[in-house]
């Protein structure tokens, strides 16, 4: 006998739509499978999302001109994906824990990483540059769809604990296919884990476009994990943040995880190695312009009347007094010995630690011995 899962809100149908709550144009419109999730979403909870949204545009772009000054080794962009990232992050409680990917610089900044915490591992001097229990954020991942499988192993802890807080796992497009992210959802679903899958279809896994990447939506691939799944425009934060307020409460009440794919899309490169004039016509990142998720905020925020010169300068020298914070802890970062990169491997001494320490310093004493 074949079963037909049905799952609020979205069923198999809704999988070819794109819930939405504000247009391009910023014009406030209805999707039922979102409203009632965007009732508490008022004019001071939309400046904050904007605030948040507009500095990490800035930081992103700050990023970007030091990496060109030669200050950091690599960045990656987030330009166009600011509305799922701070969004998603503003919906959740402070005790919740996010697991991001390394382009989830919106994250970081919703949940307070200073500017050192954003710079310093780009400029490769750390392995990680905040306390992940001090922000309920872990360091950001590097190898992809890995950190899908801590996000689940945490929720399942969180299970164990008798606690209610949700763990969040951030990855793009191309992640989903590795085999990572399916395993994760695997264990999420067999335990019912309060975590919730954030999919940030940015159109693009480096230079493979999402349509050799998934020939169908990529949330109809979570239904047959048996969890229930949304697709929403990336680039509407009023959309975003209601669809994780969903995915959120299902999560927290026992209902087990709940996979959100944001339609989006990366404006710039996949990282500052990457030239994306080799792969993508210049006309399709014109129409994704057209969606800018802050433009369409601030025309829905100066339509409401929650919009003022004054508000506009404000988040304007936040952004730059943050920004200028990086820059110095850039340009006044002091390189390590290199023999510190064997410290705070492990948290206790370790006697195979010890070996590796002295053959490595060694190795450097060599290079000692020949400018001598």
């Amino acid at each position: 006998m074949m079963h037909t899962l049905t799952t609020d809100p979205t069923h198999a149908a809704d999988l070819d739509t794109v819930a939405q709550l504000l247009t391009p144009t910023g014009d406030r419109v209805s999707d039922p499978r979102l409203d009632r999730w965007a009732d508490e979403l008022d004019a001071a909870a939309l400046r904050a999302l904007y605030r948040d949204m507009a500095i990490t545009r800035r930081l992103d772009g700050e990023g970007v001109a030091l990496q060109r000054q030669g200050h950091l080794g690599l960045w990656a962009p987030a330009q166009g994906q600011e509305a799922i990232q701070v969004a998603s992050a503003h919906a959740c409680r402070p005790d919740d824990f996010l697991f991001p990917s390394y382009r989830e610089l919106g994250v970081l900044v919703t949940r307070g990483a200073s500017p050192a915490d954003l710079v310093l591992g780009w400029r490769g001097e750390v392995h990680g540059t905040f306390d992940p229990y001090a922000l309920h954020v872990a360091t950001p991942q590097i190898i992809i769809g890995a950190q899908t499988l801590h996000a689940v192993g945490y929720a399942m802890g969180i299970q164990r604990d008798g606690g209610d807080q949700v763990s969040l796992a951030y990855f793009g497009d191309g992640a989903t296919s590795q085999g990572d992210v399916n395993e994760a959802m695997v264990f999420a679903s067999s335990f019912e884990a309060p975590v919730v899958f954030v999919c940030s279809n940015n159109q693009w896994a480096i230079s493979e476009p999402v349509s050799v990447q998934s020939r169908f939506p990529i949330a109809g691939r979570a239904p047959a994990f048996g969890i229930p799944s949304l697709r929403v425009d990336g680039n509407d934060a009023i959309a975003c943040a209601a669809a994780m307020r969903w995915a959120l409460d299902r999560a927290r009440s026992g209902e087990g995880p709940a996979f959100i794919e944001a339609v989006t899309y990366r404006m710039g490169p996949h990282t500052t190695s990457d030239d994306p004039t080799r792969y993508r016509d210049a006309a399709e990142v014109e129409r994704w312009r057209g969606r800018d998720p802050l433009t369409r905020l601030e025309a829905h925020l100066r339509r409401s009347g929650a919009w003022d010169d004054a508000f506009a300068a404000e988040v304007a020298a936040a952004g730059d007094t943050l920004a200028a914070g990086m820059r110095d802890a850039a340009l006044t970062a002091q390189t390590r010995p290199a023999i510190e990169v064997l410290d705070d491997v492990y948290a206790e001494p370790h006697v195979g630690m010890t070996r590796q320490r002295e053959r490595f310093a060694a190795y450097l004493d060599g290079f000692a011995d020949g400018e001598a």
